[in-house]
């Protein structure tokens, strides 16, 4: 099973692709494909049938998935889109910030 550097929850900006410098906050993972939806980007259109009586079809927008590659974690220290460090604190594996240095966990 892949690892992601970014977890559920976390405030990522694009980096490229079409919306390349929004922000969202990532609003699920699959570290199987290393994709991840991230809230307010890369909107798609589904087109929904009525299951049942008197519930409304018609086309949805709704977030599609983005590569993990795309994106980066915003520090929460800072406030800088960075790339993650790993550290060890009290026999822990946590994120850093490889800008600022601080703990991002």
């Amino acid at each position: 099973m892949n690892k992601l550097n970014v977890k559920k929850g976390d405030k990522v900006v694009v980096i490229s692709g079409k919306d390349k410098g929004k922000e969202g906050k990532i609003l699920s993972t699959n570290p199987e494909k290393e994709r991840v939806v991230v809230q307010g980007a890369n909107m798609i259109t589904t087109h929904v049938k009525p299951r049942k009586q008197g519930e409304p079809g018609g086309r949805i927008e709704k977030e599609g998935t983005i590569h993990v590659s795309n994106v980066k974690l915003v520090c929460t220290k800072c406030g800088k889109p960075t790339r993650v460090g790993h550290t060890f604190v009290d026999g822990k594996k946590v994120r850093v910030c490889t800008k600022c240095g601080k703990s991002m966990d």
